[in-house]
């Protein structure tokens, strides 16, 4: 969502951190690029202009043109300005105020914006980490087949939906969901209403009236973050009309350019609560400002990683996996696994793109053609051998390699590149394991009662200082999907399999 204006704003940047001493001269003529890329963005104008002023005022006094790294000094600035624009003075934008059950949640949006998908993400999300008892149900008579489609979401999640009974108007559904949600004591019910038009009078009624039935403890508006500096105007809309307490953005992992989560907070005065980032129904995240403003710097987000890492990776497997590797067991099987894993924490290009400075990276990754079809083609590999061949992949001579392409529907030579790259992961995570390298490594990730605060970002709020690991990155457990059993940097041998298309 964001690459063309990372893109931008480091190239503006690099000018002057290349520079020993800066000009108030200077500093405008970065400013001047930042203001150009925040309206290419789809920022909005009124909010553009006032960031670069608070900018321009901090960014140009003694204290920083006479610092010893000024250019560092803006960055610092600018980073800061962009939380403050993100955030606002929200202290927990993912926090809802669901405290008294059973507390109700009221979905609104335009058409198309993803709501009932969303609903049934953020059902998912307060069932499996907060504990709590959903009941979901859908407003929407409008729209063919919507009410079932939310009982098939709540099939998949685990979540119960309201039955459905026919020819009911939307004000007696939420009644009777709010009744049902009393009598069988669930902590949340929320309700996904009917997408509209926000110059719909008809139907801006109708949620009139639920919100005035039903007297929600959240008004969640869901907009797509591809529409631009028109989700601003959505937002102005459903607020002066029914009054939202928050903001959940869809597809911050599409190609749009970002201007609606720069401009809602400062515009509406509503927080982002949540954003979607891809389809599957665990795609929805907290929305935090440092760690977006991070990612936008090109700073990356080591926190959202590691926390990917431990929703993924269970500390027993990864004990296990350290046990094997310090004894110089690494086969086919653990090379598989570590590849799944990768998969599993968002590819190569969501890894990259949450570590520090490796956001360039990305496009010259999948302009040399490595990206996670590599990966997966990697995997069939290894599926097409036989048990033995993945226990001992010193078998593998020319015959049962023959085998094993055919096999993929690959080549000798794709096969060869695995086996070279499996015997120098192996030779190192022996040597890693040798060091005790391993260990500390796990024992950072994962300590008594949960992520080591170490690793929760460095010294003044900026993202991913994380403690060092060898090479210099932030360290994270064995199992990161073939990154390196104690720092997160790529696997030797991974740069080469991106040769074939």
């Amino acid at each position: 969502m964001f690459e063309a204006l990372s893109e931008r704003l480091s190239g503006a940047f690099e000018k002057l951190t290349g520079k020993g001493a800066l000009t108030e001269a200077d500093v405008a003529t970065a400013l001047r690029e930042v203001r150009v890329a925040l309206l290419e963005a789809d920022v909005s104008l009124p909010v553009a202009r006032g960031f670069i002023k608070q900018i321009r005022d901090k960014a140009t006094g003694a204290s920083v043109l006479k610092s010893v790294t000024p250019g560092q000094q803006v960055i610092k600035i600018v980073h800061d300005e962009l939380v403050r624009v993100l955030a606002g003075d929200e202290a927990e934008p993912g926090r809802l105020r669901i405290d008294s059950p059973p507390a109700t949640i009221l979905m609104v949006g335009l058409q198309g914006s993803g709501k009932t998908t969303t609903s049934a993400k953020l059902a998912k999300r307060l069932t499996e980490r907060d504990g709590k008892r959903v009941l979901m149900a859908s407003l929407d008579t409008n729209r063919p087949a919507a009410i079932e489609q939310l009982a098939i979401l709540g099939h998949q999640i685990g979540v119960d939906t309201l039955p459905i009974v026919q020819g009911q108007p939307a004000v007696n559904i939420a009644k009777r969901a709010k009744q049902q949600a009393t009598l069988a004591g669930y902590d949340v019910v929320m309700l996904d209403t009917a997408g509209r038009m926000h110059v719909n009078d008809e139907l801006m009624a109708e949620v009139e009236a639920v919100r005035d039935t039903v007297r929600p403890n959240e008004t969640l508006l869901v907009v797509d973050s591809l529409i631009g500096q028109d989700a601003v105007n959505v937002a102005e809309q459903f607020d002066g009309r029914i009054g939202i307490s928050g903001v959940i953005l869809t597809r911050l992992d599409g190609e749009g350019r970002g201007g609606a989560a720069l401009s809602m907070r400062a515009v509406t005065g509503k927080p982002i609560r949540f954003v979607g980032t891809g389809e599957k129904l665990d795609a929805l995240e907290e929305f935090h400002a440092e760690r977006i403003a991070g990612r936008i710097l090109g700073m990356g987000d080591i926190v959202s990683l590691v926390e990917k890492a431990q929703e993924t990776i269970e500390q027993e497997e990864a004990e296990r996996m350290m046990k094997r590797f310090m004894k110089g067991r690494f086969d086919m099987n653990d090379l598989r696994g570590q590849l799944e894993q990768m998969l599993k924490l968002g590819g190569m290009s969501g890894i990259m793109g949450l570590l520090p400075g490796m956001g360039k990276m990305t496009k010259q990754m999948e302009e040399s053609g490595f990206d996670d079809r590599v990966i997966k083609r990697q995997i069939a590999i290894i599926q097409s051998m036989t048990k033995d061949e993945r226990r001992n992949p010193q078998l593998m001579q020319a015959s049962r390699k023959k085998r094993v392409a055919a096999g993929s529907g690959l080549e000798v030579q794709d096969v060869n590149r695995l086996l070279k790259m499996h015997r120098k992961m192996a030779d190192m995570m022996k040597k890693m394991g040798k060091k005790g390298l391993m260990r500390g490594a796990l024992s950072q990730m994962f300590g008594k009662g949960g992520m080591n605060p170490a690793m929760m970002g460095g010294p003044g709020g900026a993202p991913g200082a994380g403690p060092a690991a060898p090479g210099g990155m932030p360290s994270l457990p064995p199992g990161l999907g073939g990154l390196g059993g104690g720092g997160l940097q790529l696997s030797p041998g991974l740069s080469g399999l991106g040769k074939k298309k």
